[in-house]
């Protein structure tokens, strides 16, 4: 070999030794680092990390809307929910009650009251029943200043609010073996969440629950819920872009009753700017979906608390079309009017079963009437208790998922 030509595989040798000197150095760091231990006040793995159909957690660089987070943190008892979700409405009620507060009961006080009511969004039909009613009871009672009057209110609110809020999983005949659970309203109300959050908690119960896909329209739609069956184990039947809804939850429900399944639950188009198609379609999927295997038990508007009298508006037309036997009522943690509940109940005369308090999977809970009440007039002990007592510094809430991962865990429909 020619001197010339060693020289040059000396110097490629050379090369390729410093390319590679900064990579050796690194590896000899890392051997001498130690290794260093869990922090104490780490999240420590649970049979919780896994999702509820029993698989382990993603790995930490999958997209974070796969993760299910550790259920470290216990939920809180129902009061505290309701307080908790309702703070913002407590605030803007109790701010315009506190101008009546250690006043006489007379004329100013009841327009002060009035315009309370009001202001939570109770309605104005229903506000001056409301009023109405409280007269009589003030004259029947002596009643002489506000605070009395405050309390009375409360208890006429309970009184108000009494009605069938069960939900049924049972089957009406031997024949039409397969309970469904229709759920209706407007597009972006929630209804994809509820049911995603409804099929969790059923499967937590041990039930086996079949989604169906009945918003063919919507291009997401089918989607979406398969994010949230995987999460809980539940199986999605779906159809093609643009395929006949009650096809769809009728192949649902006879798939459903092939494989044993406990109920079925139905999402719904929402297009209300083809009103007229859409309660004809509407009226359709229920009477498909009643017949044999299949057993409509629950028919649920869902309502967005957010919307306010606006919501009422469009739910009449979905009341009459099918059947509505009860509402869910989402996002009332993020309204600042609680008041929509007796709206509902007394223009609509619907029971409201579930209310949404909050972005977590367990936040999806049934209506407390008493829990309701406290929680919006601070006549409850858990009056003080706020959404900062309820989360951690690091924005943890209570279920467990900090604000960040909670945003990205939820499905928008």
């Amino acid at each position: 070999m020619s001197s010339t030509a060693t020289l040059i595989l000396v110097m490629v040798a050379v090369t390729v030794l410093l390319g590679a000197l900064p990579f050796i150095q690194r590896a000899v760091q890392r051997r001498r680092r130690p290794t260093s231990p869990a922090p104490t006040g780490g999240r420590a793995s649970s049979p919780h990390d896994a999702d509820c159909s029993g698989t382990a957690p993603p790995h930490a660089d999958e997209p974070a809307v796969d993760r299910v987070a550790s259920a470290e943190a216990k939920p809180l008892p129902r009061e505290a929910m309701f307080a908790s979700g309702l703070a913002a409405a407590r605030r803007r009620l109790r701010d315009r009650l506190a101008s009546i507060q250690r006043r006489q009961a007379d004329s100013t006080t009841w327009e002060l009251l009035e315009e309370a009511l009001l202001g939570a969004d109770v309605g104005v039909a229903t506000t001056m029943a409301t009023l109405d009613r409280l007269r009589q009871t003030a004259a029947e009672t002596d009643i002489v200043d506000a605070d009395q009057l405050t309390q009375a209110l409360a208890d006429q609110m309970r009184r108000t609010l009494v009605a069938d809020r069960s939900l049924r999983l049972d089957s009406p005949t031997p024949e039409r073996v397969m309970p469904v659970w229709l759920f209706v309203g407007v597009n972006g109300v929630g209804k994809t969440t509820t049911i995603g959050k409804v099929g969790a908690r059923l499967a937590a119960q041990g039930r086996r629950v079949v989604m169906a896909a009945g918003d063919t329209f919507r291009a997401a739609a089918a989607s979406q819920l398969q994010k949230w069956a995987d999460r809980c184990g539940a199986e999605v039947i779906s159809g093609s872009d643009g395929a006949d809804p009650s096809s769809v939850v009728h192949d649902a429900v006879s798939a459903a009753a092939a494989r044993n399944a406990d109920v079925v639950l139905a999402d719904t188009a929402g297009r209300l700017q083809n009103r007229k198609n859409l309660m004809d379609e509407l009226a359709k999927v229920r009477r498909v979906a009643d017949r044999a295997p299949g057993a409509v038990v629950e028919t649920l508007l869902v309502i967005d608390a957010t919307t306010g009298q606006n919501g009422l508006s469009q739910a009449r037309a979905f009341a009459e079309a099918t059947d509505v036997t009860g509402v869910a009522l989402t996002k009332l943690d993020g309204s600042a009017k609680g008041g929509i509940v007796f709206a509902i109940e007394a223009e609509l005369g619907l029971p409201v079963k579930l209310v949404g308090l909050g972005e977590g999977a367990d936040d999806l809970v049934d209506f407390d009437p008493d829990r309701y009440i406290e929680a919006l007039l601070g006549t409850g002990a858990q009056d003080s208790c706020t959404p900062q007592d309820v989360a951690t510094k690091d924005g943890t809430a209570h279920d467990g998922i900090t604000r960040a991962g909670r945003e990205a865990l939820m499905v928008q429909d």
